[in-house]
């Protein structure tokens, strides 16, 4: 399983424009077979702001993913409209006893 988590910081006033892309990202993403989830957050505090949630079958399906008419759509939109982009893979932090310990 590959954890992405993407962070937008855009140009002031652009988040409804945002929103509309990434409404349809989510949508389209979660279609994709090596999906396995695609949250996407806007700040309740700051309606510019949002965080992206997403999860993928292996690092083929985050790669493929990448390469949708989708994603490219979306990040010809929303690329120019941010101050600033963020984002990290992670893992599971997970109890010894569900990572095959004793």
């Amino acid at each position: 399983m590959v954890t992405l988590i993407v962070r937008y910081e855009p140009k002031p006033g652009t988040g409804d424009t945002i929103a509309a892309a990434l409404e349809k990202q989510v949508a389209a993403s979660r279609k994709e077979p090596g999906c396995v989830t695609f949250i996407a957050y806007r700040s309740v505090e700051e309606p510019d702001h949002f965080v992206l949630y997403e999860q993928y079958a292996d690092d083929e399906a985050l790669a493929a993913h990448r390469e949708t008419p989708h994603y490219l759509e979306m990040s010809s939109i929303v690329a120019p409209l941010l101050a600033e982009r963020r984002r990290g893979l992670y893992a599971e932090v997970l109890p010894e006893r569900d990572r095959g310990g004793s």
